[in-house]
C-alpha cells in the first residue's frame, strides 16, 4: 500500500512538472485559416475579432458601404509562445479584404444601357430633376437606384462625364423623334409614310392654267407606274374614277383625317379594305386632268383640305 502511494505520489509530481513545463513553453491559442489555408496564430479569439473590426472592417475611404472579409475561421490549439503572430495575421487579412463601394445609379427604364453612376444621392436625384425638367414632353422614366461595386473606378469624373453625354443623346434622340412624329400628326393620325417619292411639281393653293381654281393638294413628279404608298393605317372608301383625279384612292383614318391619291395609272386596292401604313395602294399615271406622270396627294381635316406640306414634303 505505501508502495503504491509513493507511486502515485511520483506520477503526480511528474504530471504537475509535465504540465508546468508545458504551459511555460506554449500556450492555448487560435490558428487562423483564410480560404481554407492556416495563415498564422492569435491569442484570443473575441479580442482579435474586435481588432479586425477596428482594423480591416473599419475604412475612412469616401463611399466605401462595408468591407467584405470571407471565409475565415478559427480553431483551438496549443503552440508555441513565440508561435502567436496576430500582427502577421491581421496584415494577411487585410490583404485579403475588399473594399464594397455603394454609389447611385440614375438609370432610364427606356433605355437598358443608359445609366449613370455617381457619388451621392444628391447627385443622382439633381440629375434626374435636371433631365426631367429638359426633356420633359418626352417623360423620361428615370429612377435612382443604390449599386455596390468592387472597382470604384467606374465611378471616376471621366467616365460620368461620358456617361451623362449618352444618356442626354438618348434622351434628345426620344424628343426629335417625337417632336419630328408630331410634326407629321393631323389630328392625331401620324402620317409615317411618303406616298411616293419625287419633285414637287405643283404646291398647294397654286393658280394654274390646267384648273380654274387654286390647287387643292400637291403634285409629284414620278414615273409612271412607281407605286404609291399609303400614308398611314387606314380603310379604303373610295377606288376608282373620279373626274378631273383620274382613278383616285381615298383612305379614312379616322379622327376626320383623309387622304386623296390621284391620277394614277393603276389601282392595287378596293373599298372597304384596311391598309398599313407603308401598303403599296396603286401606281402613279396620268389618268384624269393632267399633264404627265405624276401623284396629285390631298389631306383632308373634317372634309377641309389642309396643306400636305405642313406634314410631308418639308
Amino acid at each position: 500500500m505505501k508502495q503504491t502511494m509513493k507511486f502515485l505520489k511520483i506520477i503526480a509530481i511528474a504530471l504537475i512538472l509535465i504540465i508546468a513545463i508545458i504551459f511555460i513553453k506554449f500556450e492555448p491559442a487560435y490558428a487562423v485559416s483564410l480560404n481554407g489555408e492556416q495563415i498564422g496564430y492569435v491569442g484570443d479569439e473575441e479580442e482579435f475579432r474586435e481588432k479586425i473590426n477596428e482594423n480591416v472592417l473599419n475604412s475612412d475611404e469616401d463611399n466605401v458601404a462595408f468591407v467584405e472579409l470571407e471565409n475565415v475561421d478559427y480553431s483551438a490549439s496549443l503552440v508555441s509562445r513565440n508561435q502567436v503572430n496576430e500582427e502577421v495575421v491581421l496584415a494577411k487579412l487585410e490583404e485579403s479584404a475588399k473594399n464594397v463601394y455603394r454609389v447611385y445609379e440614375v438609370a432610364d427604364l427606356n433605355n437598358e444601357e443608359s445609366k449613370v453612376y455617381v457619388n451621392s444621392m444628391e447627385e443622382a436625384e439633381s440629375l434626374v430633376a435636371s433631365l426631367k425638367e429638359t426633356y420633359s414632353e418626352v417623360e423620361p422614366n428615370l429612377v435612382i437606384n443604390t449599386i455596390y461595386l468592387e472597382n470604384v473606378d467606374e465611378v471616376n469624373e471621366e467616365n460620368i462625364q461620358v456617361a451623362k453625354e449618352k444618356m442626354t443623346a438618348n434622351l434628345q434622340s426620344e424628343l426629335d423623334e417625337k417632336e419630328e412624329k408630331d410634326s407629321r400628326t393631323v389630328n392625331g393620325i401620324y402620317l409615317a409614310v411618303v406616298p411616293v417619292t419625287g419633285r414637287i411639281t405643283s404646291r398647294f393653293g397654286a393658280n394654274e392654267s390646267i384648273r380654274d381654281h387654286t390647287h387643292k393638294g400637291i403634285d409629284i413628279g414620278a414615273a409612271g407606274g412607281t407605286p404609291i404608298l399609303a400614308t398611314a393605317d387606314g380603310v379604303v372608301t373610295r377606288a376608282g374614277w373620279s373626274s378631273g383625279y383620274g382613278n383616285l384612292v381615298v383612305i379614312d383614318h379616322g379622327n376626320g383625317v383623309t387622304t386623296y391619291y390621284g391620277h394614277c395609272s393603276r389601282l392595287y386596292t378596293s373599298v372597304g379594305a384596311e391598309v398599313k401604313a407603308g401598303d403599296k395602294i396603286a401606281a402613279v399615271g396620268s389618268t384624269g386632268n393632267s399633264t404627265g406622270n405624276h401623284l396629285h396627294f390631298e389631306i383632308r381635316l373634317n372634309g377641309k383640305q389642309v396643306n400636305p406640306q405642313k406634314y410631308v414634303y418639308k
